[in-house]
């Protein structure tokens, strides 16, 4: 257990609701019960319905819990990880910490001053200059005009943006504004720093930078940093401990290793889902596999220098299949893309050969050769006509890259070192 002066956050049995589409409840009729509710004293009548926050599901009720029921402790100088899959309600629990939205149940206690980067570009005016905007940044933040100017110097020269600190914020792109306001958050000496995903914006350098200083941050002035982020290798990296979100609700809280472990044991496989109904019921998924080339076992281990084939199966109407682009994205088990297979890119046309509803699409990968890890394949379904993205459907394959007996490599392949490809080779 925390001692008690050691808690500098506390989350307790917050629950956030929505009611899909619309603002407040819909109709006067709800509004006035809910009124009539709040000033008799009684229970809000409308938190007693809702359907959990699962994205994938159409539901029958038009409310939804995009949190439900969230209790945990941070203390002081502690990194804590938040992670789950999209829309598992991460983002609406930091805008909640932050004070941006409040929670419909349960409160939130701390002891000291909270400074946030949600979004890139929140809280900066976009006449105004990178300088100009340090300091209303810094104001919004609680900080004096006195505190900031004392700062002015170190924040400008960490986030590499000294050129163009007297030049309108409209003219920056969105990685030189996370870098200004990741320096404004960090260095205006927050006791809690919330940091949602923005990072991903900025290029490898500055990652690598701001999760020094967030490491600084915490060790050295003993502060408090909540971190959200997909990518797994930072969030092990970095924080001490983590919490899991599945569907608006804390699924575990634990040390970090643990729970990255339990968010992959939750990814979905392909057999369990299908068919999947794209758009309108008019297409539908009814397979997504990965076997060895020219053999129709299905596989879920594959071996250095193997053949292997991504296969999808779609039914549904002729001219809508013919007006799509696939693309199957391989990730590592740290959600770092690894390589891309796209129907554009090649300039590959879906055409049925026959006057069947069923088309079946195969993707064959030659001498393929990934370093041992865990990897997934999303799927990706885009229409041709305009290049909009009809459905992402991540991780629906999962399989394990195992070294090969009789392959040329003869020492384990580290993919921390060595990279996640490796190329067939030899030297003379």
């Amino acid at each position: 257990m925390m001692k008690q002066q050691d808690v500098i956050l506390k989350v307790e049995n917050v629950s956030k609701q929505y009611r899909l589409g619309v603002v407040g409840t819909g109709t006067i009729s709800h509004d006035f019960n809910r009124f009539l509710a709040k000033v008799t004293g009684k229970e809000d009548p409308y938190l007693k319905i809702g359907e959990s926050n699962d994205r994938s599901t159409k539901g029958t009720s038009e409310y939804v819990w995009a949190l439900k029921d969230i209790d945990f402790e941070v203390k002081r100088g502690e990194i804590l990880g938040i992670i789950g899959k999209n829309g598992a309600g991460k983002s609406t629990l930091l805008k909640i910490l932050s004070k941006v939205t409040g929670p419909t149940t349960g409160c939130i206690k701390y002891n000291g001053r909270i400074a946030s980067l949600l979004e890139v570009g929140t809280g900066f005016h976009p006449e105004m200059t990178g300088k100009e905007n340090i300091f209303l940044n810094g104001a919004i933040l609680g900080m004096t005009k006195k505190e900031i100017s004392r700062k002015l110097d170190e924040i400008i020269e960490f986030s590499g943006c000294e050129r163009y600190v007297d030049t309108p914020v409209k003219r920056y792109s969105s990685g030189m504004k996370v870098r200004l306001a990741f320096a404004v958050a960090a260095f205006l000496e927050p006791d809690i720093l919330i940091v949602d995903e923005v990072l991903a914006v900025g290029d490898t350098e500055f990652q690598k930078k701001a999760i020094g200083k967030m490491q600084d941050i915490s060790s050295q002035a003993e502060r408090t940093v909540l971190f959200v982020s997909h990518d797994m290798g930072a969030i092990q990296s970095l924080c001490t401990r983590a919490i899991l979100l599945v569907n608006g609700e804390l699924n575990i809280i634990g040390k970090t290793k643990m729970i990255i472990s339990e968010y992959f044991k939750a990814k979905t496989i392909a057999k369990e889902v299908f068919p999947i109904s794209v758009f309108n019921n008019s297409l539908s998924i009814i397979d997504f596999h990965l076997h060895k080339s020219h053999k129709k076992e299905i596989i879920n281990i594959v071996a250095y220098n193997d053949d292997i084939s991504i296969i999808v199966k779609l039914k549904g109407n002729r001219s809508d299949i013919e007006d799509l682009l696939l693309e199957f994205k391989i990730y590592n088990k740290q959600q770092k893309l690894i390589t891309t297979f796209s129907t554009y890119l090649l300039n590959f046309n879906l055409k049925f050969k026959n006057g069947d509803n069923q088309l079946k699409v195969n993707c064959d990968i030659r001498n393929i050769i990934l370093a041992p890890n865990n990897y997934y394949i999303s799927l990706i379904i885009m229409k041709k006509s305009n290049l909009s993205v009809y459905r992402i459907f991540d991780d629906l394959i999962q399989f394990k890259m195992v070294k090969s007996k009789d392959f040329i490599l003869k020492n384990v392949v580290k993919p921390n070192i060595h990279g996640d490809i490796i190329f067939n080779h030899k030297w003379n």
